[in-house]
Formats: C-alpha cells, sequence, structure tokens
C-alpha cells in the first residue's frame, strides 16, 4: 500500500463521494447529454461541457482553460471520439489542479523542524471558520499531536465561545482573554503557552472582517510581529476558509484576502451541502494556492485532505 494510501483510505473516500453528491448529481447528468450519441468532439459537444462546466461553479476564466485543452487535443488527433471525452476531461480537470495546488497536504503531522508548528486561520464570518479549527485540532490531535488553540478573534463573543466549546469538545488546551482585548495579545499568550507545554501545533483563530481590508491587514500583521518575538519564522501557515456552497463569492473573499494578507493554504468547507463544487477548480486555478483540506459533512471527522486525483475521481464517480 502506497503512503497515500494509508492516509486516504476508505472511510475518506466514502465521505469524499458523499460530499460531491449534489455537485457531481448535475455536473454528470450534464457531460453524459453533451456527449450521448455524439462521434466527435464538435462545437455543440465543447458547448454543452463549458455549460455543465460553468454550471458546477468551475467559473469562466478555469472552464476556458480547460475546454480549449480539450479543443487542442481533438484537434492534433483528429479520431478522438466522444467515447473517450471523459476520460480525456478527468484528465484536464486534474492538470489544472495540479498546476494549482502541487503541495497537497499528505497528513496531520507537523512538518519537522518546525515545533510549535502554528497556523494563522482566517475568513469571513459564517464560512465555518471555528469548526473548521475544531476538526483541525481533533486530527492533529489523533495523529498524536500535541495542539493548543487561541482565540484571537476577540470582536465576537461568540467566536471565543465557540472555541472554547471545541476545545472542550476534543480535549486540547485554549488561550483567550475577555471580549475586545487586543487579538495579538491573545496570539503571544498562545504561542508562549504552547512553547511552555512544549506542544506540537498551534491554531490561532483571527477576526473574520472584510470592510476595512487595511484595519485587517494591520492586525494580522501586528499579530505575525508579536509571535516572531517567541518564534522567529512564525507563522508557518496562514490557511484562508472558504465556504463552498457560495461559489463565485468564495472566489471573491479569496481575492479580498489575498490582496490584504499573504495566505499559503486553503480549506474549502460545505462542499457536502451544494452542487457548486467545481468551485474548487476556480479557487485552485486561480489564485495557485493549494487547497490543503475540504469539508465534507458535519462530522468531526468530516474535514479531509485534499487529494487532487481522488476528488476529480469521486466528481466523474456514478452512483452504485
Amino acid at each position: 500500500m502506497s503512503f497515500l494510501g494509508k492516509l486516504f483510505g476508505k472511510k475518506e473516500k466514502e465521505s469524499l463521494d458523499q460530499g460531491l453528491h449534489k455537485t457531481k448529481e448535475g455536473f454528470l447528468a450534464k457531460i453524459t447529454k453533451a456527449i450521448a450519441g455524439k462521434t466527435t468532439i464538435d462545437e455543440g459537444v465543447l458547448d454543452d461541457l463549458e455549460e455543465a462546466l460553468v454550471g458546477a461553479d468551475v467559473g469562466i476564466e478555469t472552464t476556458i482553460k480547460i475546454i480549449e485543452r480539450i479543443e487542442k487535443r481533438a484537434k492534433d488527433d483528429k479520431y478522438i471520439g466522444t467515447s473517450e471525452l471523459n476520460s480525456i476531461l478527468q484528465e484536464e480537470i486534474k492538470a489544472v489542479l495540479v498546476d494549482a495546488a502541487e503541495d497537497s497536504y499528505k497528513s496531520f503531522i507537523a512538518p519537522a523542524g518546525k515545533k510549535p508548528y502554528i497556523i494563522l486561520v482566517v475568513g469571513v464570518n459564517g464560512v465555518g471558520k471555528t469548526t473548521t479549527i475544531g476538526k483541525l485540532a481533533y486530527h492533529y490531535k489523533a495523529a498524536g499531536m500535541n495542539v493548543v488553540l487561541g482565540a484571537a478573534d476577540t470582536f465576537r463573543a461568540a467566536a471565543v465561545e465557540q472555541l472554547t466549546i471545541w476545545s472542550e469538545r476534543v480535549g486540547v488546551p485554549i488561550v483567550k482573554q475577555a471580549m475586545g482585548s487586543d487579538p495579538s495579545a491573545v496570539a503571544y499568550d498562545t504561542v508562549a503557552s504552547a512553547v511552555s507545554k512544549n506542544a506540537d501545533v498551534v491554531i490561532i483563530d483571527t477576526a473574520g472582517r472584510l470592510h476595512n481590508k487595511i484595519h485587517l491587514m494591520e492586525e494580522l500583521s501586528k499579530i505575525k510581529r508579536v509571535i516572531q518575538k517567541i518564534v522567529p519564522d512564525a507563522p508557518h501557515e496562514v490557511m484562508l476558509v472558504l465556504d463552498g456552497s457560495t461559489g463565485q463569492n468564495a472566489v471573491e473573499q479569496a481575492r479580498q484576502f489575498t490582496a490584504a494578507t499573504e495566505v499559503t493554504a486553503l480549506t474549502i468547507t460545505k462542499l457536502d451541502g451544494t452542487a457548486k463544487g467545481g468551485v474548487v477548480l476556480a479557487i485552485a486555478d486561480q489564485f495557485k494556492i493549494p487547497v490543503k483540506y475540504i469539508g465534507v459533512g458535519e462530522k468531526i471527522e468530516d474535514l479531509i485532505l485534499f487529494d487532487k486525483s481522488e476528488f476529480v475521481d469521486s466528481l466523474f464517480k456514478l452512483a452504485d
């Protein structure tokens, strides 16, 4: 069994298949309609494919890129028939993801030489940010890592309360202060506590406000400066959480956050409740930032490592 096979097992695959059910339901129906009874890849087939991709929220830019690649292959080999189109489409979608997200995670183990491994989590309110942090903590702990949470979203009492509930549920310590406290002070105390506890992973929640990009940028910059007083190369990851069910709104949020701060990884949540799962392709392609996790359900284990090949396989997999 390969290293990847051990980490992306049957249980994860079933979660992924089920989580993408709504997306592939409409997507595969349109693909089947596009190629039914056709013997060549003509303009009509390409138009139908384009409609299917856009309908799954793959986005115009990424859709055009995929269609142009298929069109070129059809021209280079004029004997390609639509019986091969399904596999060609899968290959080209994979190619977009490989170009965009070569650094996919392979495990919930903190990288060697970075202890504690510090993750700043950003994203607007309502995208599942706090839930993602809780689920991340669960997976890291299950992998044998010692985890400390930091509640640096001090502008919302609910955010601190929710993160506290998650810390209790997972069984990991949390550092928090009163509502309205300086977020950078909470972040500093969190990292200091983690170092004293010899923790492996630190996950810090931050405020999710986009109405003032300059303020967001300044706040995140300050958090980075203060934690670097303890761990000079921190943070090791800036994780942007996006709600996949919002489709192109998630793309716009990614644009806003990447303009405000350096984002190094993405988590895309709520894919199980939407037919817009193709937005994963749009975001990965447009921003060239690795998608590391996807949320495919409500259960604590339903945050899974993103694997490009498995994602595309599940997208095209017919229901049993």
